[in-house]
């Protein structure tokens, strides 16, 4: 039979929020069983409120999974429970839950009561809304999962009372070995909502007075009630190895049957069966291929009732017992024992233990055992209560576990678990070095969350992680990088050591804006360009501790070195670090060639690739050597004959950086006539004047008078002014032979000021790069009119941002995004970490696996989502849910309120307000205007009533297809205001409500689409 991997799992049980709380709840031998809470069951009348509860079962983080107030206020507990529980166990299992859209995962669920659709009920009609359906239906909980995550294998709810969960996880088994699916969530859930269902328990006869469940024990006389719910990944044990998972234990045979008739005198509906209770046993074990002598543990069903408990234990001495050696009684237990009878989920708590006792190969005592029951002769049935925490009988041979799980109706289910087949390593290595050069210091551990609350809370929980733990830092670094969703709101920790890190991540945590740490929102969705520069960027030292460091830098460093060698008496690497040999422009052109072409090549080993580049002056030689135009070979050629030949130019010129319009620096430098011209427009304000230091002097004096700041450039001669013409013939003569070739990343020209095909740029187009104006500005705003967002200045030092940004504000492109890669003076892996994280936390695809794959890392466990609970639920018909703390909203007010805002109030405003209303939250401040309308949950009958309530208070006749034409409450409230104008907007009148019998004409209309199950329009 082909096994199965468990490789991830996740759980709320009493007493514990996760499986690293379970575990210690398992091995320090926990009783959970507690007072009810206090809002549980109130005025119900019961002998007692003990039981096994979880805390806040009304809370729920309904915006993380795109559902809104209001229908997350209709949605039955159970539903919400196992979302959040699929969720982590996804996570624990290191997989992005949204990679697996559009796949065949199965969810299979085991639950067994709705309490909550009985709690429904008690509103009547009234109480009946768009969403109860979906919301009370027990069957759709695993559909839940499979639409959130876009699954497309099997999706289905069991109940088979209290079985359920375990014949679900079976179910999933087996639908894996079928090929139906290639991984599955199973799991089950329980909440115990209404204090009829514990009544019903206590009538029937199976509560215990003493609340608690005395498994195998003379005292036993019924169970105890307890509620949570789990969560496992299943996969099949060769695709688990195959992809090196972290795999708690192996799922190797199972079996479900039923009671039947019963037997003997003893023949009710809830009367186990021996034989049916040994058979499933021995059934499983047959599947698995296990002998009854290699099982080494059994967690029980072992509820604790009088009449259950012998029939459990008879049925499995009968199937094991006997094989046992004399002496070697087989151990049981029970999780009942300490957490309570989960009903519903109870067997995949069982499993859970299971997992959790293979994994830290210890087994945890089963409490509240003192004397066997008299029925149960554990000595004959070679069976004995586990009792203490202990290792397991046999270590040193494989570990082999059952799990039994029974319901009431007859429907029995038994797995059987094992170790996996090799010691599993916490997690796949990432690639390292290819040449074994020496590792980076630096890590980088990214943040996400749906919020900037949950992105603070997601810090607290991995500072906790971190100082609970010794992982190294390029392990979490990597394991937050590949399995961890990236949502909205972002942010990178930097730092050379653990110890760094963990201070920067402490002070985020506390709300800190810290160094070290890049914050943003994910909202850049455009084209990536990497931007070159000519002279100015240039420092000692740049590049020098990325050389040390980082392997592929060093080795684009090395080529450069080797290409140059023709041309040049100096050595690369040593002119790097000398602030002497960088005086000489036939030295520092070629440096600072050989950095920004390091630097791309760095960038693109993290995932940046460029949809184009652009150059500077000389910066166009290493942007036409990326772009795939120019060999390096020929690009080295080019940039050190170019460098030699304005060694004729030296000491006759300079240039001046002026933070003013280029139209206004024209005009102050006509009196020169021509001995200074404009050498570069980089932005609507950043223009570099060349030529006669005489003159340049002259100007600055006059600026400086102004109170305008300008900036010297450490340059002795005078590129982009009539002075290159001298050199004309000698650049040509010295560029003759090079071939270049059409490009595969599109060139933009600075010469040009615009794309152009790379062939051309022979001896003639070099000469014209360094004699004509460059025309930064006129080409970044051509780059960002084809889509490109995205500027990535590849330099030691960043000279061409302020134009750049300058640039994108004067288009008005809010989502650009604009960075450099190292600054004067930090020039090593923290200050480029920090740049790359410049871009991620906008939205920018990056690679973070590079970052750890120097250091060997491997994924490790971590802590799952910090998901942001607010309180959801049924409400008297009459009042909208309202978040906690606030007064509630009622339909008629709110109805009301956009209508008598509207004037003089912004269209964002109102959107806001009315979504408020459509969606159930207590005032438009609760809605984020850059959030889609699918993540705030709108479904196609709120994308009505929000037209409708838009179209009534506006007084516009809207499209039908209005959400998805505006995907966004601020692009709507933005299509909104140009539509109504801004002039009719401020003089539209506030419209009254219209009456009709106390009912708003709008809510007459919502209340027959309700009745009629159809849309009806204004017109009628």
């Amino acid at each position: 039979m082909r096994r199965i991997a468990l490789v991830g799992l996740a759980c709320r049980f009493p007493g514990a929020g996760d499986g690293h709380q379970f575990w210690r709840l398992l091995r320090d031998g926990v009783d959970a069983i507690r007072e009810a809470p206090e809002d549980r069951w109130q005025g119900a009348e019961l002998p007692h409120r003990l039981g096994g509860f979880i805390d806040d079962i009304d809370r729920f983080d309904a915006g993380f999974f795109g559902i809104s107030p209001r229908e997350a206020a209709a949605m039955d507990p159970q539903q919400r429970l196992m979302l959040e529980l699929s969720w982590e166990a996804l996570e624990d299992a290191r997989v992005i839950p949204a990679d697996l859209g559009g796949g065949d995962t199965g969810v299979f669920v085991g639950v067994m009561w709705d309490d909550y659709a009985a709690l429904q009920d008690r509103l009547g009609p009234a109480g009946v809304g768009r969403h109860t359906m979906t919301g009370t239906r027990r069957a759709i909980i695993a559909n839940r999962v499979s639409h959130h995550l876009g699954l497309r294998g099997p999706s289905l709810t069991v109940d088979t009372a209290q079985s359920s969960s375990l014949v679900a996880v079976q179910l999933a088994c087996e639908s894996l070995r079928r090929d139906e699916c290639t991984m599955a969530v199973a799991g089950g859930v329980n909440l115990n909502i209404l204090a009829e269902t514990t009544l019903g328990a206590q009538q029937f006869g199976g509560l215990s007075p003493d609340g608690r469940c005395f498994t195998f024990d003379a005292r036993a006389n019924g169970f105890v009630r307890g509620e949570g719910g789990a969560a496992v990944v299943l996969k099949l044990l060769d695709a688990a190895l195959a992809d090196g998972d972290d795999i708690y234990c192996v799922l190797t045979g199972g079996a479900v049957n039923n009671d039947g008739a019963g037997e003997g005198e003893h023949t009710g509906l809830t009367v186990p069966s021996r034989s049916a209770q040994e058979e499933v046993v021995r059934q499983a074990y047959r599947r698995a291929g296990v002998g009854p002598a290699d099982v080494q543990y059994v967690e029980l069903h072992g509820s604790g009732t009088k009449v259950g408990d012998p029939i459990e234990a008879a049925a499995l001495g009968a199937a094991l017992g006997g094989a046992r050696q004399p002496g070697s009684p087989l151990p049981v237990g029970s999780v009942k024992t300490n957490i309570g009878h989960l009903e519903g989920s109870g067997g995949i708590a069982g499993l859970l233990k299971v997992a959790l006792s293979i994994r830290h190969r210890l087994l945890p005592p089963s409490l509240n055992f003192a004397t066997p029951h008299p029925d149960i002769p554990l000595g004959e049935l070679g069976l004995r209560v586990q009792t203490e925490l202990t290792p397991w009988p046999e270590p040193d041979r494989p570990l082999v576990a059952g799990v039994s799980s029974f319901g009431m109706g007859g429907t029995n289910c038994h797995l059987v678990a094992g170790e996996p087949p090799v010691p599993t390593t916490g997690g796949s290595p990432a690639a390292s070095a290819a040449d074994g050069t020496e590792r980076a210091d630096v890590s980088a551990w990214p943040l996400a969350g749906r919020t900037p609350e949950a992105l603070r809370a997601q810090a607290v929980r991995l500072l906790s992680y971190v100082d609970g733990g010794a992982q190294p830092a390029a392990d979490i670094g990597l394991s937050l990088a590949t399995t961890r969703t990236a949502f909205r709101h972002r942010a990178v920790v930097v730092g050379g050591d653990r110890a760094v890190l963990r201070r920067r991540l402490a002070e985020f945590a506390d709300g800190a804006a810290v160094a070290g740490v890049v914050e943003g929102q994910a909202t850049a969705a455009g084209k990536v360009v990497f931007a070159f520069p000519g002279q100015g960027a240039q420092w000692a030292g740049m590049g020098v501790e990325l050389l040390e460091s980082v392997p592929n830098f060093a080795a684009s460093i090395r080529a450069c070195e080797e290409a140059f060698a023709p041309h040049v008496d100096w050595s690369l690497s040593e002119v790097l670090g000398d602030a002497t040999a960088l005086e000489r422009v036939d030295v520092v052109e070629p440096a600072l060639f050989a950095v920004m072409v390091s630097l791309a090549a760095l960038w693109r080993s993290h995932g940046v690739e460029p949809a184009a580049v652009v150059g500077h002056s000389q910066g166009e030689i290493a942007a036409a050597y990326v772009a795939g135009a120019l060999s390096l070979e020929d690009a080295a050629r080019v940039v050190t004959m170019r460098s030699q030949a304005v060694l004729a130019l030296s000491g006759r010129g300079g240039m001046v950086s002026v933070p003013r319009p280029a139209d206004e620096v024209r005009d102050r430098i006509a009196e020169w006539n021509g001995a200074v011209s404009i050498a570069a427009a980089n932005g609507p304000s950043s223009v570099v004047l060349s030529g006669d230091p005489e003159a340049l002097d002259e100007l600055v004096a006059r600026w400086t008078g102004e109170g305008v700041e300008t900036l010297r450039i450490a340059i002795d001669y005078a590129p982009h002014s009539p002075q290159v013409e001298k050199i004309r013939e000698r650049l040509h003569t010295a560029l003759a032979g090079i071939r270049p070739t059409s490009s595969p990343v599109p060139f933009y020209s600075t010469v040009t000021g615009g794309p152009i095909d790379t062939a051309g740029l022979d001896p003639a187009y070099w000469y014209r790069n360094l004699r004509q104006t460059v025309e930064g500005e006129r080409t970044s705003t051509a780059l960002v009119k084809d889509g490109h967002t995205v500027f990535v200045e590849c330099s030691p030092h960043p000279v061409l941002l302020p134009g750049l940004r300058d640039t994108v504000e004067r288009v008005g492109l809010e989502s650009a995004v604009v960075s450099g890669s190292l600054h004067r003076g930090e020039g090593g892996p923290e200050r480029f970490l920090a740049s790359l994280a410049s871009l991620h936390v906008r939205g920018v695809e990056v690679d973070w696996t590079q970052v750890s794959a120097l250091r060997g890392a491997r994924t490790v466990s971590l802590p799952t989502y910090a998901f942001q609970r607010e309180r959801h639920w049924l409400t008297e018909p009459a009042v909208r849910p309202s978040a906690p703390g606030t007064a509630p909203v009622t339909e008629t007010s709110a109805a009301a309120a956009p209508r008598a805002a509207l004037a003089g109030t912004e269209m964002l405003g109102l959107v806001r307000s009315v979504l408020a209303v459509v969606l159930g939250h207590s005032d438009g401040d609760a809605v984020d205007p850059g959030t889609t309308f699918k993540e705030l949950g709108i479904d196609s009958l709120s994308a009505v009533e929000l037209h409708d309530r838009l179209s009534a208070a506006t007084g516009l006749r809207l499209r039908d297809t209005l959400v998805f034409d505006y995907p966004t409450p601020s692009a709507l409230a933005t299509h909104l205001g140009a539509a109504l104008g801004p002039a009719e907007a401020a003089a539209q009148p506030a419209r009254p409500p219209q009456e009709l019998d106390g009912l708003e004409l709008d809510e007459l209309f919502d209340l027959i689409d309700g009745e009629l199950g159809m849309t009806l329009t204004e017109d009628l």
